[in-house]
């Protein structure tokens, strides 16, 4: 399989506004956020799904998703953190992380994101100082 753009960012070979690392799990902002915050918690081993994931894996992924919830919801302020498994953009199991505040809010903003706009490299740096474990 050829290596993800995640797991590019896990090598060091592309940079990342990372969140928090231990020796199981990854978590750095997407440069494409739904919305200030939105975080990605990524497994250090490549796999598509999540199925294929060992126990051990699959655990560490959910701590750290658990982990980062809270902190995302402390520093945000936001009444939830919405919490994705998508998997259909990057052949790279991941977990999405976003503050909410309405169902309203977050599908508003689904719709109306940018991929092609230039991350804005000032505020995720700004942020993942703010949220950094």
């Amino acid at each position: 399989m050829e290596e993800s753009i995640f797991t590019k960012i896990i090598k060091g070979d592309i940079p990342c506004h990372k969140i928090y690392e231990d020796d199981k799990t990854i978590a750095f902002l997407d440069i494409h956020p739904l919305v200030a915050g939105h975080m990605l918690v990524v497994p250090k081993v490549q796999v598509d799904d999540f199925e294929r994931l060992t126990a051990e894996d699959y655990q560490a992924v959910f701590a750290t998703v658990h982990l980062l919830a809270k902190r995302l919801k402390a520093v945000t302020g936001a009444r939830k953190s919405i919490i994705m498994v998508l998997g259909f953009d990057v052949p790279h199991a991941h977990v999405h992380i976003l503050p909410g505040n309405s169902a309203h809010e977050f599908y508003e903003a689904l719709e109306n994101r940018d991929k092609t706009e230039e991350p804005d490299l000032i505020a995720l740096a700004e942020m993942a100082k703010k949220l950094k474990v």
